[in-house]
């Protein structure tokens, strides 16, 4: 069920449901409250870097620990380490035994562990209890110091063959996810770090040694590399001395140096045609390159993305979806990264649809954006459903040191909420038409999901045709 209510109805909800968040004072009656996440930001020593977020709120603590270090730092032969460390990472420290991670946490009734990542950062995270936060502190403190004494080459291989799997499971095997790698690999030049996913090669993971992941922890799994955020029921004082405990007595290492990676451009149209035997109709996609995570243009870029492609009212959704029936799937949209970031538009063929015909719909779309102003109505649409879903995903709060942390990551400062919302609010048509005209102008590569018979290579192994 969807309920419509106006944004400053539904920040009062969440600020009223959380109380732990405050309303800046508005510059106009009916204007939204800026949202303001509590927080204390402190340093160690050695370099790590905490932040603390109080909410009395529930008997709860979620521990949550980001390594800025991504499949975007990888160099090339070494492709799925930053992913394949992720793994390793859940398979024991010298402290605490073999693969018992979870198991210690689900016994004291944790309702979140987990790790993921991006091109951009590693992250590690559990809510447990209050009274078991010191154990989600010591875990974390005995694998961030202690996790290459257990190593072994039964527990890497082990995870290698994991990864692997997993690669299997969510690309080789299934439909349209080659479209992935061909994307990549058009827009970004050999040796650029985006240009194969974070789930890595299949020939680099083979080629891994247990030496190599020796040298990436080393290389970037320290405390100066790392910010732990810490948000529930605490007193701020004894958690500060539980931090200290059990990272304080960490060397001082400095930041890792990181590689000076240039935006890529292309200069000319690429089209691609993938084989695909998992897909039984053709998907279109076209990907520009956009700048990077909160760069100048991203609000106005991620707006495009709805404009064109929201679900039911979008420009493209409603043409091809409702209004001619030529696609049963459409997408556009913005997505960020550390270096550069890319515009994706995906349409999904019904069977025997032309693809000419789709084309030409999605030329003439774009080329409106780029034209003329979208109307102050759809503008209005855009804002209130991206500040609504921004403010209700504070109310978890996993999600609240999540995005604590993601503020932290890609601008310093975990209190960039009210700025964020102040920058979304200033999108206007004329800025969100000058940002379609600066990216969407541009070259794009454009890759076209062929069905094909089963027993095709693998995506590294296939070159697709470039016209």
């Amino acid at each position: 069920m969807r309920v419509s209510r106006s944004l400053p109805a539904v920040a009062a909800l969440v600020v009223a449901a959380l109380g732990v968040m405050t309303a800046a004072p508005a510059q106009a009656a009916d204007a939204p409250p800026d949202v303001d996440l509590p927080f204390e930001k402190y340093t160690l020593p050695n370099g790590l870097e905490v932040v603390l977020h109080v909410d009395p709120s529930a008997p709860q603590i979620a521990v949550n620990v980001w390594y800025h270090v991504g499949s975007g730092d990888e160099v090339p032969g070494k492709s799925g380490f930053a992913h394949l460390f992720e793994h390793m990472m859940f398979q024991g420290s010298k402290h605490t035994g073999t693969d018992v991670h979870f198991s210690t946490l689900e016994k004291l009734g944790a309702s979140e562990v987990n790790g993921s990542t991006t091109t951009d950062r590693t992250n590690y995270f559990e809510t447990v209890p209050k009274n078991a936060v010191e154990t989600a502190l010591w875990l974390e403190s005995d694998r961030m110091g202690y996790l290459l004494d257990s190593l072994t080459e039964e527990s890497f291989r082990n995870q290698v063959e994991v990864v692997r799997n997993e690669r299997r499971q969510r690309y080789d095997n299934r439909p349209y996810a080659r479209a992935r790698f061909a994307v990549a690999e058009a827009l970004y030049p050999e040796g650029h770090p985006y240009r194969y996913l974070t789930i890595g090669r299949h020939e680099d993971l083979e080629n891994a040694s247990l030496d190599d992941v020796r040298g990436f922890f080393r290389t970037w799994y320290r405390p100066s590399d790392a910010t732990l955020v810490v948000a529930g029921d605490f007193d701020v004082a004894a958690m500060k001395a539980l931090v200290e405990k059990w990272f304080g007595g960490f060397p001082k290492l400095d930041k890792p140096a990181r590689r000076d990676v240039p935006m890529p451009s292309l200069d000319k149209l690429i089209k691609v045609d993938q084989p695909d035997p998992m897909a039984q109709i053709e998907q279109l996609q076209r990907t520009w390159i956009a700048p990077a995570n909160l760069a100048e243009g991203t609000f106005e870029l991620a707006a495009v993305g709805d404009v064109l492609g929201a679900q039911g009212w979008g420009r493209i959704y409603k043409r091809l979806v409702v209004q001619e029936a030529l696609c049963g799937v459409v997408y556009a949209g913005y997505e960020g990264r550390g270096l550069s970031g890319e515009f994706s538009i995906i349409a999904r063929l019904n069977p025997g649809v032309d693809r000419a015909k789709v084309e030409a719909i999605l030329d003439e779309e774009v080329a409106k954006v780029l034209a003329e102003p979208v109307s102050d109505a759809e503008l209005h649409r855009v804002v209130i459903n991206t500040e609504s879903e921004f403010i209700w995903g504070l109310e978890d709060l996993t999600g609240r040191a999540d995005q604590l942390q993601w503020f932290n990551h890609y601008t310093g400062d975990p209190g960039y909420a009210a700025k964020y919302l102040r920058r979304l609010r200033a999108v206007t048509p004329a800025s969100l038409q000058a940002a379609a005209k600066a990216w969407l102008g541009k070259p794009y590569a454009q890759v076209v999901t062929v069905p094909a018979p089963a027993g095709g290579a693998a995506p590294e192994e296939q070159g697709g045709s470039t016209p």
